[in-house]
């Protein structure tokens, strides 16, 4: 299926691109989280008509995503999880529980989707780099301390 994408996705494209996808990707992902839409005839000159508009909006974003990544660049997280003597946690800490605590030291507008835990979830008390992915554009190094409380 082709589609015409509406913001840049990576590993696929940028703004405006005509580009040829699984029809099951399109139909699942891309369209219903409003990324791209059908490549039809009228579609085309609806995006040329609002290319501006939407160029405009995904320059908004970018610096809106800038902002954080400045803010939130190199800053240190920490959270705290039961843990044995031997300093393996009762459970995980995930994504969300650092998407949680980005939240509640006023990152509003982090989400769990947008962490990055390169080896899985963490299971032991330490210090971890992790990725925060803002935008396409914008990826941010954070150190998530992971404290043991005793159970």
């Amino acid at each position: 299926m082709q589609v015409i994408l509406l913001e840049k996705v990576v590993n696929l494209g940028n703004l405006g691109e005509v580009v040829r996808v699984r029809d099951g990707y399109a139909r699942n992902y891309l369209i219903p989280q409003k990324i791209a839409r059908r490549a039809t005839d009228a579609a085309l000159k609806e995006f040329e008509a609002r290319r501006a508009e939407l160029e405009k909006i995904q320059a908004e974003k970018l610096a809106a995503a800038q902002k954080v990544g400045e803010k939130l660049s190199g800053s240190t997280v920490t959270i705290a999880q039961k843990a044995g003597v031997d300093g393996r946690l009762f459970g995980s800490v995930t994504t969300m529980d650092i998407a949680a605590a980005l939240v509640r030291d006023g990152y509003e507008s982090v989400e769990k989707s947008q962490v990055r835990l390169p080896d899985g979830a963490l299971k032991a008390v330490g210090e971890y780099p992790v990725q925060v992915v803002l935008h396409a554009d914008v990826v941010v190094d954070i150190t998530v301390v992971v404290q043991g409380e005793m159970a």
